[in-house]
């Protein structure tokens, strides 16, 4: 695995280790030795996956504390613009946008420290997006930044959006109050 630092603190995109032959693929997604050695504590604790629509964003996302969790996220299948914003009041680089590409074609992954709200809109229909989390999912302390609050641009028209009411609800990022 090689991690490649990002202006943000913590953040990494992660290139696996990944084989391709007659028979398909093997991807290697995680492994504790190999993260401790980039100095990441990371225990997960629950996986869960989704399955989008071309022009579905989700985001975008966290956990409050003490719920709050690190998280690692890459795409089994299609491909997603993967963005990321710092939400940690206390960082050099609070309320920064960082965007990627994530597909199943070049195997990149990225690890989200706490304290990051985290979303992405599907490039192509079916895309699986995997999530490895390290704390468990608390209805309570789940909640977002409006996605269009942000400074991206999401190269999307508003007719094509496919997005949930609940992701459409949440409050911009110059009105959060961020406890992290």
């Amino acid at each position: 695995m090689k991690f490649i630092e990002t202006e943000i603190q913590g953040l990494y995109v992660i290139e696996p280790f990944y084989a391709n032959d007659e028979r398909g693929k093997f991807v290697k997604t995680f492994h504790k030795n190999t993260f401790e050695d980039q100095n990441i504590d990371f225990n997960i604790r629950e996986t869960y996956y989704s399955i989008s629509n071309k022009n579905t964003i989700r985001g975008l996302h966290f956990q409050f504390p003490p719920f709050d969790h690190g998280k690692l996220v890459y795409v089994i299948n299609g491909s997603v613009l993967d963005i990321v914003v710092d939400i940690r009041k206390k960082s050099k680089t609070f309320g920064e946008t960082l965007s990627f590409e994530l597909s199943s074609t070049n195997h990149k992954m990225v690890y989200l420290p706490t304290g990051i709200a985290h979303g992405f809109k599907a490039i192509e229909d079916n895309t699986v997006m995997q999530y490895n989390v390290s704390t468990e999912y608390n209805p309570e302390a789940d909640s977002g930044i409006l996605w269009s609050s942000i400074d991206f641009d999401w190269d999307i028209k508003n007719e094509d959006l496919i997005m949930s009411d609940r992701d459409k609800s949440f409050l911009s990022l110059e009105e959060f109050k961020s406890p992290f």
